[in-house]
C-alpha cells in the first residue's frame, strides 16, 4: 500500500476543543502528519463542558477539520475517579465499533490512558491486519494504585495481569522517558519493544514574554513576584499543591509574593475550600485561559510550579515541564529528588527542586529564587534552549513520523 493510500488513526480521549496538553499535542500531531501528506483520522470523544458547546445532544460526531478529519464519540463527563473509568470503557468500546471502518495496510496510533484501548490494537491487528503503536503516557494501573483509587487486593491483580497481557500482546511501545521505559523492563517487556520519544513543545509559540502584559494586568499578576502553577489540578499532584497552600500561608508576611494557581480539575474544590481555610489573601485562582494566552500566561509568572506527588514521581513526566522550559521562566519542581522531573531540573540547570511535602522548603525555595533574578534570568535562559534543543516539535514530530510510517 502507498503511503497516501495508508490511513493514520489517532486515537486519544481528549482533543480540541477541550483544553490540556493532551489535546494540544494530538493536534499538532494531526496536523503535522496531514501536513506531510499522510491521510489522518483523529478518533476521540465528544467535548465535556464546559467545552461542548455545539454538541450537546449528539452521540457520534463527524468533523472535517485542516488537514484531516476527527470522529467524536459520546462519553460520561463526570470527573469522579469511577466515572473516568466508565468514561475510559465506553470510549474502548467505540474504538472497538470503530474498526469496522478500518482496512489493511492502515496505522492505529492509541494514546494510553486508558490502558482498555490496547485491546482495540489487538483486536485490529488480529481482524484486520493492522500495525499499531502504544504511546504510554501516564503508568496504569501503577499511578491509580499509588493515588489510592485501585485498593482491592483482587482488582490490583487483575488490573496488573491485563497490563502485562497489553504490553505482552503489543509489538511497539512509545513511553516518554526514561523511567517510563525502565518500569516497563521491570515488568518484563523485552527492550526492543520500547521506543522513547519524550513530548514536545511548540518553541515557536511559546517564548517569553514581558511579564507586564494584558493578561498579567487582567489577574493583578504584573507587579508582584509570582509564584505559578497552571495545569489540570489532578490526582497526581494533589498533594503538592495542598502544601503549596500551606507553603503560601508561610509567606502571609511577604506582601509582593503571589501564588497563582491556574486550571480546573477534580481537586481544585478542595484546593478553594483550603485556601479559604487558611484566609489566603495572597493566593488567586484563575480558571483555564485561551490557548492563544497561554505565552503572556506563563509569562506572567516569575517561578513556574511543577508538582508531583512522591508515590507519583516515577509513574508520570508532566508535559507542563517541557512548556514552562520553553517560556524562559525558572522553575521550582516539587516532587522526590530520585524522580524524573528533578533529574531533568538539574541537567537543564533551569530551576531548584525540593520535597512536595515540605511547605517550609517551598517557601523557602520562592523566596531565593526572588532574591537571586540574576540567577533567576540564567536559569530561565538554561530551560529554554534546553526546550530548543531537546524538545522542540518539529523535531520530536519527525521522529514520530518516522516509527508510524
Amino acid at each position: 500500500m502507498k503511503d497516501s493510500e495508508r490511513k493514520i488513526l489517532i486515537h486519544t480521549m481528549y482533543f480540541l476543543p477541550e483544553f490540556g496538553s493532551a489535546p494540544i499535542l494530538m493536534n499538532e500531531l494531526a496536523d503535522y502528519l496531514s501536513g506531510r501528506g499522510h491521510q489522518v483520522e483523529v478518533v476521540t470523544t465528544i467535548p465535556r463542558p464546559p467545552h461542548n458547546r455545539g454538541y450537546q445532544g449528539r452521540f457520534l460526531v463527524r468533523e472535517k477539520r485542516d488537514g484531516f478529519r476527527a470522529k467524536r464519540f459520546l462519553t460520561n463527563s463526570t470527573q469522579h475517579p469511577i466515572g473516568r473509568l466508565v468514561a475510559w470503557t465506553i470510549y474502548t468500546a467505540a474504538t472497538l465499533a470503530n474498526l469496522l471502518f478500518v482496512h489493511r495496510g492502515d496505522i492505529l496510533f492509541l494514546r494510553l490512558p486508558p490502558l482498555q484501548l490496547g485491546l482495540t490494537g489487538i483486536v485490529a491487528r488480529r481482524l484486520k491486519g493492522v500495525r499499531f503503536i502504544l504511546n504510554v503516557q501516564d503508568i496504569h494501573p501503577d499511578l491509580s494504585i499509588e493515588s489510592g483509587l485501585l485498593r482491592n487486593p483482587f482488582f490490583i491483580r487483575l488490573a496488573q495481569a491485563f497490563e502485562k497481557w497489553i504490553y505482552r500482546q503489543s509489538e511497539t511501545i512509545v513511553v516518554i522517558s526514561e523511567g517510563f521505559r525502565r518500569n516497563l523492563l521491570d515488568k518484563g517487556v523485552p527492550p526492543g519493544k520500547v521506543r522513547i520519544l519524550p513530548n514536545w513543545v511548540d518553541t515557536d509559540f511559546l517564548r517569553p514574554l514581558a511579564k507586564d502584559n494584558p493578561v498579567a494586568r487582567r489577574f493583578g499578576l504584573a507587579d508582584t513576584f509570582t509564584a505559578m502553577y497552571s495545569g489540570t489540578i489532578s490526582i497526581s499532584s494533589n498533594v503538592a499543591l495542598e502544601k503549596v497552600l500551606e507553603a503560601a500561608a508561610l509567606l502571609k508576611d511577604q506582601k509582593d509574593v503571589k501564588i497563582a494557581i491556574v486550571g480546573e480539575g477534580l481537586k481544585k474544590k478542595s484546593l478553594v475550600d483550603k485556601a479559604a481555610g487558611l484566609n489566603l489573601a495572597n493566593v488567586v485562582f484563575i480558571p483555564f485561559q485561551p490557548y492563544a494566552d497561554l505565552p503572556a500566561l506563563l509569562s506572567a509568572a516569575d517561578v513556574l510550579l511543577v508538582p508531583l506527588d512522591v508515590e507519583k514521581s516515577q509513574l508520570s513526566v508532566p508535559s507542563k515541564l517541557y512548556n514552562f522550559m520553553a517560556a524562559g521562566r525558572p522553575i521550582l519542581g516539587l516532587a522526590s529528588s530520585s524522580s524524573e522531573v528533578a533529574g531533568l531540573i538539574a541537567l537543564a540547570g533551569c530551576g531548584r527542586c525540593v520535597s512536595p511535602e515540605a511547605p517550609e522548603q517551598i517557601a523557602q525555595a520562592i523566596l531565593q529564587i526572588k532574591d537571586s533574578p540574576s540567577e533567576a534570568r540564567k536559569m530561565a535562559a538554561r530551560g529554554r534552549s534546553f526546550a530548543e534543543d531537546h524538545f522542540s516539535k518539529n523535531k520530536i514530530l519527525a521522529g514520530y513520523e518516522k516509527l508510524l510510517t
